[in-house]
């Protein structure tokens, strides 16, 4: 079982920078692909980044390319989402997921992702 908790959200200016972390517990960290996905109001959950166990793999959705960047620090336990130009359609509450299997590539398929965190507000006025 791992638990996720994220952290790092907040209210921030168009054009400002955000970024957000979330830890794992449990054992064998590596072995996860880690993504992040979001949810604005009113709307389904989309894909937004993801990371495989190396780093190796980092699929973004068209929406944030070039602005947002994935890491994670093995040794932490801890993946990080790095949001720059924020724009206000970025304004949603960011969960990230943990998919229990040591993959070559990064999933972006919220179906593929065993374990989840709670999320955390994101909100970018204009």
């Amino acid at each position: 079982q791992v638990q996720l908790v994220e952290s790092g959200g907040g209210l921030v200016q168009a054009g400002g920078s955000l970024r957000l972390s979330c830890a794992a517990s449990g054992r064998n960290f590596i072995r996860y692909t880690m993504a992040w996905f979001r949810q604005a109001p009113g709307k389904e959950r989309d894909f937004v980044a993801a990371i495989n166990w190396s780093g190796s793999s980092t699929p973004y959705a068209d929406s944030v390319k070039g602005r947002f960047t994935i890491s994670r620090d093995n040794a932490k336990n801890t993946v990080y989402l790095q949001m720059n130009s924020l724009k206000s359609e970025d304004t949603a509450v960011y969960s990230c997921a943990a998919d229990n299997n040591p993959l070559i590539i990064a999933g972006a398929q919220a179906s593929e992702y065993d374990y989840w965190g709670q999320g955390t507000q994101v909100t970018v006025s204009s």
